[in-house]
């Protein structure tokens, strides 16, 4: 089977927001094995959603439109999928009786004419009913697809694909399987890892497919195997997975799909129960953000200094201005002592710290553009090292915070051993 996704809104196509609602929901019918053909953000227009709607027509099964559905004059999906489906629109009373409890509730006034009319739906649509807004998704099928419009607010799209869409695609029709397994590797570039590799991904059956997915600092690894037998697909996964660690144990951090490293070093952080702080300068506080966004964080993250100005680095963290004009600001004896310091603030088993340099300029210190100080305070020692990231900034910064915890999940491991 395969689906196209639509998101309508033209704060998406100038730039307004960002679209994150197309990756959930094609993560979402991966998982049941719908493949997602398609990704199409178009505007609040008439003409151009009936033009999509009419291309899409019989091209894909499945359909999933985000946006449109609020209660304004410029919300125009549920009108034009009236004229699209030769419909009319009806007043759901089991809509129409959640929205006024919602409002009355939540903002504590009485139901407007305009709150009420998000009751309106197309006669011929199932309803999918929304328990954690006001615009109720809407589900049509013409000739060989459905259309499935859902609001584009992130939290209702959601709660209605994992409660609504779903459970009812998976009732509704019969699809192959589609099984993902994800290696994260740290430390090597893509085209070093598939060097490395190449033997191995030249004898994969002709059942699984992969995918280089390379970041800074990082690549994933992405096997995918499509077919109708789950379990004889699950094998062969496993089977050429165990071979490949074989090749590339060296940087493999871990298997678990869709984990990156601060999901992966949090469990190992909370399951050993250990603790961490961090200590940042040219990071700007963007470690302590990765690692403070995993649900459950509290249970092993002390929290931050993000010393970005030299100041802060003597006034808050207690480095001298002496130590620091001896070794220079952007050095390995000034990240050392900034992890030392901040694990000793929180009182944390282990503490990262980074200084350097991100460019474009050269800032207090003496270190060409690009060069990065990380520091990881251990229980027993400190770990220092020193790198240049090159160039451009936002590259320099992303590669110290994956470099960051790809050392403090190394001496974890090690410490496990």
């Amino acid at each position: 089977m395969k689906a196209a996704i639509v998101t309508i809104g033209d704060e998406i196509l100038i730039g307004q927001i960002v679209d994150t609602n197309s990756g959930f929901i094609a993560k979402s019918l991966d998982k049941i094995g719908i493949e997602t053909h398609e990704m199409l953000s178009i505007s609040d227009d008439r003409q151009h959603i009936l033009d999509t709607f009419a291309l899409l027509q019989n091209k894909v099964e499945v359909v999933v439109i985000t946006g449109g559905l609020g209660p304004t004059k410029d919300d125009i999906t549920k009108h034009t999928f009236c004229e699209y489906f030769e419909d009319t629109l009806v007043r759901n009373a089991e809509v129409e009786n959640h929205v006024i409890d919602l409002i009355e509730r939540a903002l504590g006034r009485v139901a407007s004419q305009i709150n009420k009319d998000q009751a309106l739906v197309p006669s011929k649509c199932t309803v999918l009913y929304n328990q954690v807004g006001t615009a109720p998704g809407m589900w049509i099928k013409k000739e060989n697809t459905v259309f499935i419009s859902l609001p584009g607010v992130p939290y209702e799209m959601k709660y209605l694909i994992e409660n609504q869409v779903i459970p009812k695609l998976v009732r509704e029709y019969q699809r192959p399987y589609i099984v993902h397994k994800t290696i994260l590797t740290y430390g090597q570039g893509e085209s070093h890892v598939a060097e490395r590799i190449e033997d191995w991904e030249n004898q994969l059956p002709q059942c699984i497919k992969l995918a280089y997915l390379p970041s800074p600092g990082r690549v994933r690894l992405r096997l995918t195997a499509r077919g109708e037998d789950k379990e004889q697909l699950e094998e062969a996964i496993a089977t050429n997975v165990k071979s490949l660690d074989a090749i590339i144990h060296d940087i493999i951090v871990g298997f678990e799909e869709d984990a990156t490293i601060e999901v992966v070093l949090g469990k190992m952080l909370k399951e050993n129960g250990k603790t961490i702080a961090t200590a940042e300068s040219c990071t700007g506080g963007k470690i302590a953000q990765l690692v403070a966004s995993v649900p459950g964080a509290s249970a092993y993250f002390k929290g931050s200094v993000v010393a970005y100005a030299t100041e802060v680095k003597s006034k808050v963290l207690g480095i001298s201005d002496a130590f620091i004009a001896e070794h220079s600001v952007v050095s390995k004896e000034v990240a050392s002592a900034m992890a030392l310091s901040v694990q000793k603030m929180m009182q944390t088993d282990y503490a990262i710290a980074t200084t350097g340099n991100a460019g474009p300029t050269k800032g207090d210190g003496d270190a060409e553009v690009g060069t990065v100080c990380i520091a990881l305070a251990t229980p027993n020692s400190v770990l220092v090292e020193e790198f240049n990231f090159g160039q451009p900034r936002e590259k320099v910064i992303d590669r110290a915070v994956i470099k960051s915890l790809e050392m403090l999940q190394k001496e974890i491991l090690k410490n496990l051993s």
